[in-house]
């Protein structure tokens, strides 16, 4: 089995872009996952892999090989991996897969996301979002990748159990939604604890700082506060996001 030790091979070129350009992963609709727990979140949501893309060290490990199966991985040095691979320790592992193709307006409890530019925060509100059942997840452009590495990291799989869209007019998107759009205030809001959550609910939430735009709240049948210790001024938008998707998941028709 060949294994590739040059930077300048022309699939570790290409590699290195879908992981670092965003803009090429979307012109191309692909991505790279990293890392064993990744790849099989990957494999068992069913998705086709391109290319499966080892390092020498990563081969000699039994997960790793029996994750790859009968399928004949591309085999790199491990300081060529290293330049594909995103993480601080590479993985061993890598898949090339197409990003999912998902459309239509979502018809269950789903989640837009407005200006959130952290992919970690991103990443992470993803992974709550499946572990409670969310069905879709709508992203404005202003928010950060959901397929950058940083996010796929924070997201744990999480990305293999949504139908995920970026979408040019989320206002339009909140149009379309039919059922009850619930966003966050920092104050003002019905407590959270108080709020009623039954029914189809499209819940809100916005960048880091300053929140969801007044325009947007507008569109939203209930404004919930979560409430908080004296002198607390805000949460984390991945922490709220966490709290209010548990809320609903609890009270409404999620553990029913």
């Amino acid at each position: 089995m060949s294994v590739i030790k040059s930077r300048d091979n022309a699939r570790v070129k290409r590699w290195a872009k879908l992981v670092s350009d965003s803009s090429v992963r979307r012109s191309e609709k692909r991505v790279i996952v990293e890392g064993p727990h990744l790849v099989a979140e990957a494999l068992k949501s069913g998705v086709k892999p391109l290319a499966f893309i080892v390092s020498e060290s990563g081969l000699q490990r039994a997960e790793i090989r029996n994750l790859v199966g009968k399928h004949e991985p591309v085999v790199l040095g491990d300081h060529i991996f290293g330049i594909v691979a995103e993480a601080q320790t590479p993985p061993g592992i890598a898949l090339e897969i197409a990003i999912p193709d998902t459309s239509g307006a979502p018809e269950k409890t789903a989640v837009f996301l407005e200006g959130i530019q952290d992919p970690s925060n991103v990443g992470a509100i993803l992974r709550t979002a499946a572990a409670f059942g969310i069905g879709d997840v709508v992203l404005d452009q202003a928010c950060a990748d959901a397929w950058s590495s940083k996010a796929l990291r924070a997201g744990m799989g999480g990305h293999f159990k949504l139908a995920l869209r970026r979408v040019t007019d989320l206002a339009k998107e909140l149009d379309a939604f039919d059922g009850k759009l619930v966003c966050t205030a920092s104050t003002q809001g019905v407590a959270l604890n108080k709020a009623d959550l039954n029914g189809e609910l499209g819940w809100i939430f916005g960048a880091e700082g300053q929140g969801v735009r007044e325009t947007t709240a507008a569109k939203a049948a209930l404004r919930v506060t979560i409430p908080m210790a004296p002198g607390t001024e805000s949460l984390n938008v991945a922490a709220a996001a966490a709290i209010c998707l548990y809320a609903g998941f609890s009270r409404g028709s999620g553990s029913q």
